[in-house]
């Protein structure tokens, strides 16, 4: 049995550089977030708008998932321990349990109040609600122009940019309710409004807890299955004759680990291993893999038969 380690010098650096110029994105965009929301919040206040204020929440927990995309990279960075072998990534994926488990609350308080002002509609200050929803857009505007480069890159941050995405949405909604109200005085617009965005975040947290519950349980990433790949392998790697001990994991977002043990029909093994942690990365990006190959014939001679292959 032999052992072969592929350098990764190189491109640990290339992910260290972008990894600085994404955190550093995220930090301006936090700041935004931040100085947007508790806008919001005094203006639910001083316009008595529902609406606003569970906007306000919305905007919020968008806030919380940057912090956590910012924290996730922060962590990555430090070197796993003797007994911490995969470091503390799955930090991110406790944090973003709680906040989904506490985002039901929210919502839950939202769509009470809501109900309330359905019973008993309260009137608002439409022109003060438009110009501090205009000024929640304008954030999301440019959280969206920060992290679009690094989100086509980094599924930490493109789960930060879908969530500014889906905020920009309710932003929309708000000034359509506000301009609704200012002209017509139909202050029941804003407790539609309000039970709409929260069921906005319920939808979003229940989709959060599925995906960190997934993750903990260490199910495989979506799109991919022991079936599609094995399949893709034997299709792609002639020398491949059965795949058994499959397993494939997630250890936090976008970053997924493998481990197999692949009977093959002969030929060069080192070539194999490459063909098959080629597709592996190009096609799923899969960096991390532990292999195992024997040769289809029995009693194959131990030292020329079987390799334990890892990349990292």
């Amino acid at each position: 049995m032999t052992h072969s380690h592929k350098p990764h010098h190189e491109s640990l650096s290339e992910i260290d550089e972008y990894k600085n110029v994404a955190k550093n994105r995220l930090v301006l965009s936090m700041v935004v977030t931040a100085v947007v929301m508790v806008a919001e919040l005094v203006g639910s206040v001083l316009t008595g708008s529902l609406a606003l204020g569970s906007d306000a929440g919305h905007m919020f927990t968008h806030l919380f998932a940057l912090i956590i995309s910012f924290t996730a990279i922060v962590i990555a960075a430090k070197e796993p321990c003797h007994h911490r072998t995969f470091g503390f990534y799955r930090a991110e994926i406790l944090a973003a349990l709680f906040n989904s488990i506490f985002l039901f609350g929210v919502t839950a308080y939202i769509f009470y109040e809501g109900v309330i002002r359905l019973l008993n509609p309260q009137p608002v200050l439409g022109t003060e609600m438009l110009l501090v929803a205009l000024l929640g857009l304008a954030a999301n505007g440019i959280s969206i122009i920060l992290l679009r480069g690094s989100a086509h890159h980094d599924l930490n941050v493109k789960g930060a940019f879908l969530h500014m995405f889906a905020d920009t949405a309710s932003s929309v909604a708000i000034i359509i309710g506000a301009v609704i109200v200012s002209l017509t005085n139909w202050y029941i617009i804003d407790p539609i409004l309000g039970i709409g965005i929260s069921i906005i975040i319920f939808i979003w947290a229940v989709g959060l807890l599925r995906d960190s519950i997934n993750v903990l349980l260490e199910t495989a990433p979506k799109g991919m299955t022991t079936d599609v790949i094995t399949e893709e392998l034997k299709k792609n790697v002639p020398a491949v004759v059965e795949i058994t001990d499959l397993h494939i994991w997630e250890i936090t977002s976008g970053m997924y680990s493998l481990t197999a043990h692949v009977t093959i029909s002969g030929g060069d093994t080192k070539q194999i291993l490459k063909d098959i942690n080629k597709l592996l990365t190009e096609k799923h990006g899969i960096e991390h893999t532990t292999i195992q190959l024997e040769q289809e014939e029995a009693g194959c001679n131990q030292d020329v038969s079987c390799n334990l292959f890892k990349k990292h």
